[in-house]
């Protein structure tokens, strides 16, 4: 029988040779693909016109280089970039920067100001510093952003009242009541059909679908300059010079200070617009990831060539690169024909671009000035508490200028950090006969202040007692707290100072300036038991509270003002959990400890046993076997606390989740087997009358052990385990079926409105372990390496995982 033919795949998808049997499929995707792009770069070719020359226009810059900054950064980027669906060319973030660099330099050393920004680009790229730039917080890159708006739409606001824009913003701002008495009708009512237009469009774009695929600033464009045709207006209009082109010149009579400035803000602007782009670009496709380091290199390479042949600044753009991912791009061709068909528009079809008024023009940057100030970006600055900072950027580059701006952002927004990492809290009351202050925190420099007001206002000559709880003391609080007692003292009053740093075994050490606490600190008392962390008192000679009382103190004195914009939140929406937890009511186990869920998460069952009782119609009243089943050992049918839980959950809470979590050492199984093995167990605790509704309930286990006498046993897929764990593990499994027999349940599953999932809980590894359905067996959650870095720290003390939760 001769044997069958087999086809060697390819090396490389495109290096398939013409011996080789073709993949139908495979060309008729890449037809399609190549049927999209096309599509795409016709649209953002239609977008990049009017754009880039509105940025030039709104820079002082020649028109036609923003033509040779569209077509470089089309075909040059788009060969060599590292985020394919992105399109660079002249974007508005640059605007202002050449708009300043052009009365100060001209036109010609601005290009050679282009090329060395490119050639910096391109060095910061090869050097992988790509990530590195947006390490800068979103606030100052956002506020950056806006100022840069603000400070175009003021400039092309001038253009549009039919003038002309001043060399900044405060100047703009100034002469614009002056402009206003000096209105040109025409360019007036051209420059407002083009904003309306463009503010307009996306609502029709809504409204008639037919719309979608036209873009808005060319219907604004377009239609500007058909009203001018029809209406003959007198406006000036875009004129388009025949020379050529105009090649970068050395800088001659001027500071190298000053043109090291304008080359790095150059860079930099553009490279973190690009990178911005690019990333925001990620979030709209399923594609290969941006490489930003070659993003970043090719940014460089295009701003080059760009400035040698006397064209605009490129980078990439959110307005483009977005419109070419809507309309359907699937790989950087779209970027690259739409470079080839701007090159071939400008080189037929030029005539055309003269008759568009530039009114028109000016209408489009300033609306894409405004959009600039993004609301979002507000909001989400806002809710992150980061709102100083972007106001400051905003108001330092409106006043000052890019740098200056960012520089001012970022002194802003260490401040912010340096506060909020320097927490610290400051409580008087009296107790015991004497004034206790008491100071939670980390007590540094710039809580002096709040410290020294409280200890100021005591009265003299009174018994304090100062209770330094901190888990850092700088210098400066240090010798304030220190000169205020010597201070109080010389008056006549008594001090005692108790400064604590708990460490991992629980020694108290006396606090000095520069000090970190080492063992956890308030915030990790969420992870540490009572016993752990309520010592402290004890050591003090103070009479203990109670557990639950102290813990609930410690909950309203820390950790409430952070968790209570959570609650009022859930107070005022509801709960709307996505998750049923069932798990045993063992005190080891903590289910939003190990799950790393806060408040709302979790819709949580717990019982001995983490069991779901068998689902059963509900007996009458007078059902006779009633009393018989109390009196005895059996289930008494189905629960009415799980299963309304059960019910709730699914019915009312639409949760989209339930999980079965069982644990090592769980009690109900070691009774469940120790109870099999004799049933009459002479410490009488299994007597019927002992413990009657126990032995009830876990009678509901009986399933679980005939399962694990007449199937194989779960496992770990990482080590073994005892007798107890494997009854652990079949429990879990067994629950899981019980869930499938409840009717809601069971009609969920069936309409892929509901999954099912089995936990198990190692208490002595803190493992978490997941069931795979495929193997039958639990998986660690974690992967191998993450457990390997875990456990490269097994030498340290037994408390020291809560310094890493705490880190």
């Amino acid at each position: 029988m001769p044997r069958p033919m087999r086809r060697a795949a390819p090396r490389d998808p495109d290096s398939a040779t013409a011996s080789q049997p073709k993949d139908p499929t495979a060309a008729t995707a890449r037809r399609t693909a190549l049927r999209h792009d096309l599509g795409a770069s016709l649209v953002v070719f239609l977008i990049a016109i009017p754009l880039s020359l509105g940025i030039a226009l709104a820079a002082g810059a020649p028109l036609t280089s923003g033509i040779i900054g569209a077509v470089v950064g089309g075909i040059v980027i788009g060969v060599l970039g590292g985020a394919p669906l992105q399109i660079s060319g002249p974007a508005a973030g640059l605007t202002v920067v050449v708009a300043g660099l052009i009365p100060t330099y001209g036109w010609r050393v601005t290009c050679a100001i282009t090329v060395a920004a490119g050639l910096l680009q391109v060095a910061l790229g090869l050097a992988k510093v790509a990530r590195a730039a947006l390490a800068l917080s979103p606030a100052i890159v956002h506020g950056m952003l806006a100022g840069i708006g603000i400070m175009i739409a003021l400039a092309q606001l001038h253009v549009v009242l039919g003038g002309s824009p001043q060399s900044s913003a405060l100047d703009n701002l100034r002469e614009l009541p002056g402009q206003f008495a000096e209105l040109r009708a025409a360019e007036l009512a051209i420059g407002l059909l083009t904003v309306a237009v463009l503010m307009t469009w996306p609502l029709l774009a809504k409204r008639f679908l037919g719309l979608r695929n036209l873009p808005g600033p060319l219907v604004a464009v377009a239609l500007a300059t058909v009203v001018t045709a029809v209406l003959s207006l007198d406006v000036a209009r875009v004129d388009l010079p025949g020379a050529a082109l105009a090649l970068p010149s050395l800088p001659t009579g001027f500071g190298w200070a000053g043109l090291a400035t304008a080359v790095v803000t150059v860079a930099v602007v553009g490279a973190v617009e690009s990178l911005l782009s690019a990333v925001a670009t990620d979030r709209l496709h399923h594609g290969r990831r941006a490489d930003l380091d070659r993003e970043l290199a090719a940014q460089g390479v295009g701003n080059i060539v760009s400035g040698m042949v006397g064209g605009f600044p490129v980078s990439g753009g959110a307005i483009r690169s977005t419109a070419n991912i809507r309309a359907g791009a699937t790989s950087r061709a779209s970027t690259i024909m739409h470079g080839f068909w701007v090159l071939l528009f400008a080189g037929l079809l030029g005539g055309m671009v003269e008759s568009i008024p530039l009114a028109a023009l000016a209408g489009l940057v300033m609306v894409v000035g405004m959009q600039m100030v993004n609301r979002a970006h507000i909001r989400h600055v806002h809710r992150h508490r980061e709102f100083p900072a972007y106001v400051a950027t905003v108001v330092g580059v409106v006043a000052a200028g890019v740098l200056q701006g960012v520089a001012l952002g970022v002194v802003a927004a260490v401040v912010i950090a340096l506060v909020r990492l320097s927490p610290s809290t400051v409580r008087t009351h009296e107790r015991d006969g004497a004034l206790h202050v008491e100071v939670h925190g980390s007590l540094t420099f710039l809580s002096v202040p709040r410290l020294s007001r409280v200890l100021d206002k005591l009265p003299p000559g009174e018994h304090v007692v100062l209770d330094l709880t901190v888990d850092y003391l700088d210098q400066a609080a240090f010798e304030a707290v220190h000169t205020w007692r010597n201070g109080y003292v010389a008056r006549g009053g008594q001090v005692e100072i108790e400064e604590i740093h708990d460490d991992h075994y629980g020694r108290a050490a006396e606090g000095q300036p520069g000090s970190r606490r080492v063992g956890p600190t308030p915030s990790a008392r969420w992870f540490a038991p009572w016993w752990h962390w309520q010592r402290l008192n004890i050591r003090r000679g103070r009479p203990p509270a109670h557990p639950l009382v102290a813990g609930a103190r410690e909950f309203q004195l820390r950790t409430a003002p952070l968790v209570q914009p959570f609650f009022e939140r859930l107070a005022l929406e509801g709960q709307n959990p996505a998750q049923l937890f069932i798990t045993c009511a063992d005190s080891r186990v903590v289910p939003n400890l190990i799950t790393a869920s806060g408040p709302g998460d979790l819709f949580t069952v717990r019982n001995v046993g983490n069991f779901v009782p068998v689902h059963q119609h509900p007996h009458g009243p007078g059902d006779a076997g009633s009393q018989a089943r109390h009196d005895s050992c059996e289930p008494s049918g189905s629960d009415d606390s799980v299963g309304a839980a059960i019910e709730y959950a699914v019915s009312i809470l639409g949760v989209r989740s339930i999980t079965v979590c069982g644990h090592s050492g769980c009690g109900a199984m070691q009774a469940l087997l120790t109870n099999a093995a004799d049933p009459a167990d002479d410490d009488g605790r299994d007597r019927p009358g002992v413990t009657p509704h126990l032995n009830r309930w876990l009678a509901n286990g009986k399933a679980t052990l005939d399962r694990f006498a007449e199937r194989p046993a779960p496992r770990l897929s990482d080590r073994p385990v005892s007798r107890v764990e494997q009854l652990c593990l079949t429990n879990v499994l067994q629950q899981l079926d019980n869930l499938l027999g409840h009717p809601v349940v069971h009609r969920a599953v069936e309409d892929g409105q509901l999954r099912l999932f089995g936990l198990y809980f190692d208490l002595a590894t803190a493992q978490m372990y997941v069931h795979d359905a495929a193997t039958g067996h639990f998986e660690p959650v974690d992967t191998p390496a993450e457990r390997a870095a875990r456990g490269a720290d097994a030498a340290t003390p037994p408390e020291a995982p809560l310094e890493v939760m705490r880190a």
